[in-house]
């Protein structure tokens, strides 16, 4: 039986610090190198978008084209945007058909299972991302935290224990959760915009 896995309150948590943040943060740094806040806005409604359709099914050109293949950027109604496409992942994976078979997500083909965790995993770091950059609170549920440290943990016999995100940051086994979380994902947990 899968898992159906609960994306409202992270999705809510996404949005809070969305609305956070003031125009002028928008070229602030992030923990992503190469993304100012703008960019990694940018992202979050591209792969938004991009997993709500995956969750439906939908494979249109637009689940071809890989994170990496340009800089994103915010349009003017990201505002307006950003939490209608989180509104609408929400809804498409509580869906269990959501995930059944299989999808296809940043060009790669995938179990649905498999797509959904990415999805939540994303909004955790990626969320941490803008709250860290932008100086806000950041507290994600424990269930949304156990996706994600179960998705980025290696397991046994993979051949690279490189995450998608990057190389792991060695974090003390017992830091919180949230700690844990983003050191597996290639980010030091202590860095701030100055750093």
């Amino acid at each position: 039986m899968t898992k159906i896995v609960d994306f409202e309150r992270q999705a809510r948590l996404v949005v809070a610090v969305a609305e956070g943040i003031t125009d002028e943060q928008l070229s602030a740094p992030t923990p992503c190198p190469e993304y100012r806040v703008r960019h990694l806005l940018g992202h979050l409604v591209g792969l938004t978008g991009a997993f709500r359709d995956a969750g439906r099914k939908d494979l249109g050109p637009g689940l071809d084209q890989s994170p990496g293949d340009s800089l994103p950027d915010v349009g003017p109604e990201w505002r307006v945007e950003l939490p209608k496409l989180l509104d609408e992942l929400v809804e498409v994976w509580r869906d269990p058909a959501a995930y059944e078979g299989m999808t296809r997500a940043g060009g790669i083909d995938l179990p649905g299972a498999v797509a959904g965790a990415v999805a939540l995993d994303e909004l955790v770091v990626h969320g941490w991302d803008l709250a860290r950059a932008t100086g806000q609170a950041y507290a994600p549920d424990e269930a949304s935290l156990a996706v994600a440290h179960e998705l980025l943990t290696p397991q046994e016999g993979d051949a690279s224990e490189d995450s998608p995100f990057g190389t792991p940051v060695p974090v003390p086994d017992d830091a919180p959760l949230l700690d844990r979380v983003i050191g597996l994902s290639g980010r030091d947990p202590g860095w701030t915009p100055g750093a």
